[in-house]
C-alpha cells in the first residue's frame, strides 16, 4: 500500500480556511451591513455646479424623457433662453443608479450639447448626477472645425 506524503501544517490550515469560508462557517452575523440605497430618480429639478438649472420629466416605459435646460453660462452673443432637452435612461428598477444620456439644442445659438452620465444616491440619500458633455457649435468652414467642439464635466444636485 502506497503512503501519501504528509502535508505541511500551513497547507492543511489553508485548506481548512478555504473550506470554512466557502461554507460560511466562520462568518458572524454583521450588525453594520449597509442597506441598498433607494433608486436614483432623474425626474425633477436639478442645478449644476455653475448654476445652470434643468427640469426633467418622468421617463416613459421605454426610458425616454424630456425637459428643459436653462444654462447659466454661454459664449453666444445672444441672450440666454430656456432650451428643450430630450434623453433616455436605463431602467432604475433594474439598476438603482441608472446611466442616462440627453441632448440640448440651444434655443439661443446654433449649437447643441450631448450629455452622458449616471445618477447616484449617497449613504445619506442625496442624489447627484455626474455628467460629461460635448458641445458642438456651428463654424463657417471645415478649416475651422478644430475649434467647434468643447468638452466638460458637470455635477448636478437635486433642488428640494
Amino acid at each position: 500500500m502506497e503512503r501519501l506524503p504528509l502535508q505541511p501544517a500551513w497547507a492543511l490550515l489553508a485548506a481548512f480556511l478555504l473550506a470554512s469560508s466557502a461554507t460560511g462557517a466562520d462568518e458572524a452575523p454583521s450588525k453594520n451591513k449597509q442597506q441598498p440605497a433607494p433608486p436614483c430618480t432623474l425626474s425633477g429639478t436639478w442645478v449644476n455646479d455653475l448654476g445652470s438649472r434643468m427640469v426633467i420629466s418622468a421617463a416613459n416605459a421605454a426610458g425616454v424623457f424630456s425637459g428643459s435646460y436653462l444654462t447659466a453660462v454661454s459664449s453666444a452673443n445672444q441672450a440666454i433662453a430656456e432650451s428643450a432637452l430630450q434623453g433616455a435612461q436605463h431602467d432604475p428598477a433594474q439598476d438603482a443608479q441608472p446611466t442616462f444620456a440627453f441632448t440640448v439644442r440651444w434655443a439661443f445659438s446654433d449649437s447643441a450639447t450631448a450629455f452622458v452620465g449616471q445618477c447616484f444616491v449617497d449613504q445619506h440619500g442625496e442624489e447627484t448626477l455626474e455628467t460629461l458633455w460635448l458641445l458642438r457649435q456651428n463654424v463657417p468652414s471645415r478649416s475651422e472645425d478644430w475649434k467647434a467642439t468643447r468638452v466638460g464635466k458637470n455635477v448636478f444636485t437635486r433642488v428640494k
